[in-house]
């Protein structure tokens, strides 16, 4: 293993500056840069696809499969990068079920016989639904994960690279400043010469051994010299002397202020360096980052196209549905006899029905009840004459088909002539269309005043 210490000093050290750059931002005690107006709404605008998207591909999980459980063993097979077995739905099931009941109780009794036309008819829309999810799943569902695992975690990593090219500037701002400061505070000192009379005691008088040390550049007076001045044991005083020529240093070890101001130009220079470096990293950084929250933008066209196609395929399985219960009720009147239809009205009577509850009525098809006898099959409907009165128009609502010779097949919007006969369930019209005349149900019209 390649242990590079430098290179982990070097890291440690960024870490802690930007750590100390945080903390002083949250304390108000550093600047911070800003990011203009655009970059800011591009970050929220993408913040805000991502949490909606999320919450989007949340719940269309749930709607396509309710069963949590059956969702996280889905979830466990993609990330074990498994195919996902095949699950048997609730209408399968069901329709599995009623076979077997069905074959039990007596496939030839009636209640057998439509036990396995609705099974038949389960089977169908379980097959429709799987088509449904398999079809959900791959147009919808899967650009959302793209997007999720896919380019937001490429845009979350570019903004925290963002984030420490940032905190990496406005620690370089504050180092030049205070670079900056201290230089300026070093000449201010460099300009003002101090007086040497300030810094001995005052009951002090140079002898002329310590006048002729401080002309000694080379070294500081010793203790001898000043036990010489000072015969009364005066203590050795802890102060150094401060030549009255700037330029020249007095004690040995010390500083002279030329250099101190030189020290910090130097200081000052390389965090001017430092400061344009760090200016650079942060605005390649932030153009890249900008160039891929603009992209959110066409993000959004794409998930438009996956709605339009979740769209379609739900408005396919719903059509599929609506047919394959439409053809199921058809089949179940042809069997007389199967079940008894209630005594009251499926519906109000026909001088009751309203244009608007007609036209706001969902076709369920017509009731059993309301369906001939066999007895009744002879019934010629050429023979049968309009009543002089009562009759109107009507306005085909959905396509219909007709069961058999005594009714008369619909399309949608064409208008029709109806009438009600003495007798007739209320559920069913007689329809006339230029010489064709059937029955008709009414929840398929609209009736015009």
């Amino acid at each position: 293993m390649d242990f590079n210490m430098k290179k982990l000093a070097s890291d440690a050290g960024i870490f802690f500056t930007r750590a100390v750059q945080f903390t002083e931002e949250k304390f108000g005690q550093a600047e911070k840069t800003e990011l203009d107006a655009q970059f800011e709404n591009l970050l929220a605008r993408a913040d805000s696809t991502k949490n909606w998207t999320e919450k989007i591909l949340r719940q269309t999980e749930v709607l396509l499969q309710p069963n949590p459980s059956a969702r996280v063993e889905e979830f466990l097979y993609e990330k074990l990068d498994r195919k996902v077995p095949s699950r048997v739905t609730n209408g399968e099931l069901l329709a599995q079920y009623m076979a077997e009941a069905a074959s039990e109780l007596g496939p030839t009794t009636p209640y057998g016989k439509t036990l396995i036309k609705v099974a038949e008819a389960e089977k169908r829309l379980g097959a429709a639904e799987r088509d449904f999810i398999h079809t959900a799943s791959i147009n919808f569902l899967t650009p959302l994960r793209t997007f999720l695992e896919g380019d937001w975690k490429t845009i979350s990593k570019e903004r925290r690279l963002l984030h420490n090219r940032r905190l990496d500037l406005d620690a370089c701002k504050a180092r030049l400043k205070k670079a900056k400061a201290a230089e300026a505070k070093a000449t201010c000192e460099g300009d003002t010469v101090p007086d040497f009379q300030e810094t001995r005691p005052r009951n002090y008088i140079l002898s002329a051994s310590a006048s002729a040390t401080l002309d000694d550049t080379s070294r500081p007076p010793s203790w001898a010299e000043w036990k010489e001045d000072y015969p009364g044991g005066w203590r050795r005083p802890c102060f150094f002397l401060v030549p009255l020529n700037p330029s020249v240093t007095r004690a040995r070890g010390c500083l002279s202020l030329p250099k101190d101001r030189k020290l910090w130009n130097d200081e000052a220079d390389k965090a001017e360096q430092e400061l344009r470096v760090a200016q650079t990293e942060f605005d390649r950084q932030a153009e890249v980052t900008r160039l891929l929250l603009e992209g959110i933008s066409s993000t959004h066209v794409n998930h438009l196209r996956c709605l339009h196609e979740f769209v379609e395929s739900q408005t396919t399985y719903y059509a599929q549905c609506y047919r394959h219960m439409l053809d199921l009720q058809k089949q179940l009147g042809r069997f007389p006899g199967t079940f008894v239809g209630t005594t009251e009205p499926a519906s109000p009577p026909l001088s009751s029905t309203s244009p608007t509850t007609a036209a706001a009525t969902m076709p369920v098809g017509p009731s059993v009840a309301g369906l001939a006898p066999p007895g009744e099959a002879a019934l010629c409907l050429e023979e049968v004459a309009p009543p002089a009165s009562g009759t109107r128009k009507a306005r085909v609502l959905y396509d219909y088909e007709a069961a058999d010779s005594s009714e008369l097949a619909l399309l949608a919007d064409e208008l029709i002539t109806v009438y009600s006969l003495p007798g007739m369930d209320p559920d069913w019209l007689i329809g006339e269309r230029g010489n064709k005349k059937g029955k008709v149900p009414v929840t398929y019209l609209e009736l015009l005043s």
